[in-house]
């Protein structure tokens, strides 16, 4: 392969055991690589949180084509459940193996190495920025905010977005993301009176009321789906009474909830829903209630158009396979950029993403950097 190659670029950032929000000099690696190919690099740190920002072109070009993704990883789990080293980017019948293979080094290895062999082949008339953060695992809260944030203090902006992050499930080529659900967690505190529990009727069990108000969300149909979305869903992921003995009622529980929803939600609305839905049991029931809510993002979508249909061509041309336009999976960053451009994401097969074993194969680091690279050339022609 000419030029930079992207599987020894993504080696050398899964041996960075950049755990969020540990950064162990992978973004430095990126800043070393871009500079020396001309483009202009900047930290857009924040709340001790590393963030890297680069541009090839000048500021303000007519054109420019955005790129954001993360170095950040989650946790290994276990080590003695690892096959292979997890942070030895070791390379076994043509797969590497370790954390962030998938997620998303290996994306954030391809688009640069594309971006640097492309902007020296051909120089675009135009910017090519880059936007990696280091806070996409974790809490979200100084990765690509900030770097937006920088950006709209010092003057730049990107006119479409690609976002790197794996959106193929079991075949290269074929998924690429226009929109997310929104996600929200809700935790629900029910109290009562505590008790005896061969004398209920001296007490108000908060669990009658628990169990009634749990029943009454996890059955309620939220919507039957739209053009782009599934339905939305509502999962019940914990009911905690800490309550080790058997005679006693407790005084209060608590449950916690979430929700991913589509276009015909907000978190507000699905809140007032949520307080609704709490004050009839409470009445109902005769206990407190309290909730707290956090909503990690809302749902978004960027309507086919111009950008998901120049990616798609790209991406069968390299591949063979058309992608579909999906909005299915979790939060993505691209809930922060859509504020900024439109976005769409396109990576890797995500089958190991996150598990024990993370891998991927080698053959599509080196396809992906080629639909990449061949993106930046439709984009620029």
């Amino acid at each position: 392969m000419p030029g930079v190659d992207p599987a020894e670029l993504t080696a050398k950032l899964v041996q960075c055991a950049s755990v969020t929000p540990a950064n162990e000099g992978a973004l430095e690696i990126l800043y070393d690589l871009l500079s020396e190919a001309g483009f202009d690099c900047a930290w857009a740190d924040r709340g001790g949180i590393r963030n890297l920002f680069a541009r090839w072109g000048n500021k303000g070009n007519t054109r420019s084509f955005g790129f954001n993704g993360h170095t950040d990883v989650v946790p290994i789990g276990n080590p003695e459940d690892w096959s292979m080293p997890p942070f030895g980017a070791e390379i076994k019948d043509g797969v590497m193996f370790g954390r962030g293979t998938t997620d998303m080094k290996s994306g954030v290895a391809a688009f640069a190495a594309a971006a640097v062999d492309f902007v020296k082949d051909t120089p675009p008339d135009g910017s090519i920025i880059l936007t990696i953060t280091g806070d996409e695992e974790g809490d979200a809260l100084d990765g690509t905010t900030a770097l937006l944030e920088y950006m709209e203090n010092n003057g730049e902006r990107m006119d479409v977005c690609l976002v790197g992050e794996p959106t193929c499930p079991e075949t290269m080529g074929e998924m690429m993301k226009i929109g997310r659900r929104g996600s929200m967690n809700a935790r629900v505190t029910v109290t009562g009176v505590q008790g005896h529990s061969a004398y209920p009727h001296r007490a108000n069990n908060p669990l009658n009321a628990m169990v009634r108000l749990m029943d009454r969300l996890a059955s309620h149909e939220l919507d039957q789906g739209t053009d782009h979305f599934d339905a939305s869903t509502l999962a019940i992921v914990t009911v905690d009474t800490g309550n080790p003995a058997t005679n006693v009622i407790p005084a209060n529980c608590t449950a916690g909830l979430n929700i991913r929803f589509n276009d015909l939600h907000s978190g507000a609305s699905l809140t007032t829903w949520l307080e609704q839905q709490n004050a009839l049991i409470r009445d109902e029931f005769g206990v407190e209630i309290e909730m707290s809510v956090k909503i990690s993002g809302e749902s978004f979508i960027t309507p086919p158009g111009p950008l998901s249909d120049m990616i798609g061509k790209a991406v069968e041309a390299e591949t063979g396979v058309k992608p579909v336009l999906s909005t299915s999976g979790g939060t993505s960053d691209a809930r922060f950029v859509k504020h900024h451009c439109p976005v769409v994401e396109f990576g890797l097969v995500g089958q190991s993403m996150h598990k024990v074993d993370e891998h991927v194969k080698v053959d599509h680091i080196h396809q992906l950097k080629a639909i990449y690279g061949r993106i930046l050339r439709d984009y620029f022609a």
